[in-house]
């Protein structure tokens, strides 16, 4: 059995799913939320509470994993560069706690989830919903698209052993 915190990094709300995946491949859900930091704070402030809220994760659930979600490159290159600082935070935080790290573009994670790179975010939510078995899609979509993180680690990742 293996946890894996998927997380997909923002600097106003970065989501998050820890899922657990059985020997028989099963897979469930056990936590997953969003992070949420202040506009009004400074961008260290921000970048402070996300590795405090990931370091916090990761020591309630010990992960065997985590699967970060890459920078899309789109057209804001200041929105690409803030979302790299969050991206380093999830990324240290993991490192100091020798925790597996895996990074999966934005496309890898729908198509593995979806099955289309092109999927919409009700669409990824869709099939989060779906593949664990939930009543109701995770909200807000951060959360989702964290536990989509999770799940394609699950799908197409290693695991340590």
């Amino acid at each position: 059995m293996s946890l894996v915190l998927g997380i997909d990094p923002g600097t106003a709300a970065t989501g998050y799913g820890v899922v657990r995946r059985a020997d028989d491949a099963s897979v469930s859900l056990v936590e997953c939320g969003v992070i949420r930091t202040s506009a009004r704070e400074p961008l260290p402030v921000r970048i402070r509470e996300i590795y405090d809220a990931v370091v916090a994760i990761i020591g309630r659930h010990d992960p065997d994993a985590v699967a970060v979600e890459e920078v899309f490159h789109g057209k804001n290159a200041q929105s690409a560069l803030k979302l790299g600082h969050a991206r380093g935070a999830i990324l240290l935080a993991a490192a100091h706690h020798d925790v597996m790290i895996a990074e999966y573009a934005p496309r890898h994670i729908k198509k593995a989830v979806v099955g289309t790179g092109n999927a919409t975010k009700d669409q990824v939510g869709f099939m989060v919903k779906q593949q664990l078995r939930l009543k109701d899609v995770p909200t807000p979509a951060d959360a989702a698209d964290g536990v989509a993180a999770a799940l394609c680690h699950c799908m197409v990742g290693s695991f340590p052993r």
